[in-house]
């Protein structure tokens, strides 16, 4: 994510977003998460890729296993560390130039902000940056097109079927789908599918 308009949303608004999800009861993705790390290895090798502030790669460090992340917000990354202790690279997506260093990659919810042209170049880095075989777990925005909500992030849409044409043709077999609906930052319901893939 290298937008400046979204990246200053997430810098005036860290805070409240720290509160209002890091600090929540998010049982309702408690599912995805055992869908994503009960494929794991002990002591798995974590990326949190566009971490925010960093609740779930704590939760992943917590369980044990080996956590990197990674986020172009530096107000999220200062968030990530003061309330997690996790240390976090400030960085686009496009930063992301591993070779086979990761058991699993966790996506929730942060490539739904990069342009619908720039997604399939992402996927094929995370499944670079992926061991054979690695897991991988998504979660976007279900709908078409793209644009800004009324907080002016931007943010790139997509069909379940989209989704899984770009992840198989990207080299990945997607394992599971479940979709929900969930209240955002900006206030409003919208519709999200979560797919959890391997490598």
């Amino acid at each position: 994510m290298s937008d400046r308009k979204t990246l200053d949303v997430y810098a005036k608004a860290a805070q409240a977003y720290a509160d209002g999800f890091a600090r929540a009861d998010d049982s309702f993705h408690d599912p995805d998460y055992a869908a994503f790390t009960s494929l794991l290895p002990a002591c798995a090798h974590i990326l949190d890729l566009g971490c925010g502030p960093g609740h779930w790669a704590a939760r992943f460090k917590a369980q044990g296993f080996v956590v990197s992340a990674m986020d172009a917000s530096p107000e999220m990354a200062a968030l990530a560390k003061s309330d997690f202790g996790i240390d976090v690279e400030v960085a686009a997506f496009e930063a992301l130039e591993h070779k086979r260093s990761y058991d699993g990659i966790w996506a929730n919810f942060s490539l739904l902000h990069a342009p619908r042209r720039e997604l399939p170049e992402h996927l094929k880095r995370i499944h670079r940056a992926l061991n054979p075989g690695g897991i991988f777990h998504i979660g976007m925005k279900l709908g078409d097109g793209e644009g800004r909500d009324k907080l002016g992030r931007f943010y790139a849409y997509y069909s379940e079927d989209e989704l899984k044409n770009l992840l198989q043709n990207a080299g990945f077999t997607v394992t599971r789908t479940r979709r929900g609906n969930g209240q955002g930052l900006a206030g409003g319901i919208e519709t999200y599918v979560i797919l959890t893939a391997h490598a």
